[in-house]
């Protein structure tokens, strides 16, 4: 009884292996076809992706992957001709092929019974991802415009694979041309939207490797080591991306505010110089913040001389009035300070008068600052302190009137 039991269940066994083969076969037989339903053509090969007899057959998941193709070229066939086709469906379909004739690919490189392999499928897997190889760029433009930047990741990555399978070394697929470097480039932009800080700065790496859009990202690795709060990368990839991009006011700001808030104001000076020689524009902000590094390292006389030339490049700027404003009144309060220690009343008036001074001196440029921006409250606290220190009774009135005191 128990050896009819064990043919029955060898049977049963067989029947289901069977019917798994035999549902690949007419899923293939869909796909071919003329007005494919290839949602019933992935219902019937569904099975066969986990089933034990089939799972590990190349031949299953190379017609799950004809499916998904089939599919593509259907909707792309309506692009052809001037119809519109459903895109989320193309692409989508587009996507899911390679996952699938990767599997196909590996299981067809096994041994048979005899130890030999013999690929059946890698032909035709070859061919119809060198045919499809260059609608993964499309694919990826597409889910890039929707905002779908998984996808779009996904699109541009899978191109980037297909030119790294083995099949296609030496050949066109293969070649590091400028659409391989563009979808390099942007699988890695992608990949900065996805918040997945690691899987960005490996695919910025990759792209660093081309000269596509160096500068570009470069800034993005800067950013995204920025958020990782890892200084020593941020300074190194300023520092790359100043090499490659030497008139980049990013890379140059950047890595000058590195040093600054790193306490290396010699470098930050020396890299303001170089700017400042290269410049063609814009050298007022360059020689502000030469005079903010200046004052740092409390060498007034440089901050002053700095500020005042970037007064004369841009003389509508408050901030830059208020710089040099602030290099005489800081000077004027600590003026003020050394006096009040001072007993001999002679030499007492003398240090005074020196500091009232600077305060004159500071005066215009606050008023100045203060008339382009009549809210900003430092400038009035300036203002307010000077006039106090000047007797000018009636504007320090006003002043502590508009400040709410």
């Amino acid at each position: 009884m128990k050896h009819v039991v064990l043919t029955i269940a060898l049977c049963v066994a067989a029947t289901a292996a069977f019917a798994q083969k035999k549902a690949v076969n007419e899923a293939l037989s869909i796909a071919k076809g003329t007005n494919a339903n290839f949602k019933d053509a992935r219902e019937l090969v569904k099975p066969a992706l986990e089933g034990a007899e089939t799972k590990d057959d190349p031949k299953t998941w190379y017609v799950a992957g004809f499916i998904e193709d089939q599919q593509f070229s259907a909707e792309r066939m309506k692009q052809m001709l001037g119809q519109t086709p459903d895109e989320e469906v193309m692409y989508s379909s587009l996507l899911n092929v390679l996952p699938f004739f990767e599997k196909a690919y590996e299981l067809d490189q096994l041994p048979n019974e005899k130890g030999k392999i013999k690929p059946k499928y890698v032909k035709d897997i070859k061919g119809i991802l060198g045919a499809d190889h260059i609608f993964y760029i499309n694919a990826g433009a597409f889910y890039f415009n929707e905002r779908n930047y998984p996808k779009a990741y996904e699109s541009f990555e899978q191109y980037v694979k297909i030119a790294n399978l083995p099949f296609f070394k030496g050949e066109k697929a293969a070649e590091r041309d400028s659409n391989f470097m563009l979808a390099q480039y942007y699988a890695a932009v992608a990949s900065t939207q996805l918040n997945d800080h690691e899987l960005a700065i490996k695919t910025l790496d990759r792209a660093s490797g081309t000269d596509f859009n160096l500068n570009e990202v470069y800034q993005y690795l800067f950013q995204e080591y920025q958020a990782l709060q890892d200084t020593s990368n941020m300074e190194k990839t300023l520092e790359a991306g100043l090499k490659k991009a030497p008139q980049e006011q990013f890379f140059l700001m950047n890595l000058i505010d590195v040093y600054i808030k790193t306490n290396r104001f010699q470098q930050a000076i020396n890299y303001l110089k170089t700017a400042i020689d290269n410049a063609t524009d814009n050298k007022a902000q360059l020689y502000n913040v030469m005079g903010i590094v200046y004052e740092q390292t409390t060498d007034f006389a440089s901050a002053e001389a700095n500020f005042a030339k970037a007064m004369q490049e841009d003389p509508d700027n408050a901030d830059i009035s208020a710089n040099l404003g602030r290099i005489y009144f800081n000077q004027a309060f600590n003026k003020q300070n050394e006096a009040n220690a001072i007993n001999d009343n002679k030499l007492y008036q003398e240090e005074v008068q020196k500091a009232k001074e600077l305060f004159k001196k500071a005066l215009p440029y606050f008023e100045k600052a203060y008339q382009q921006k009549p809210d900003e409250r430092e400038y009035m606290v300036a203002l307010r302190g000077i006039y106090y220190n000047l007797n000018m009774s009636d504007e320090l009135k006003d002043i502590e009137t508009k400040m709410g005191l």
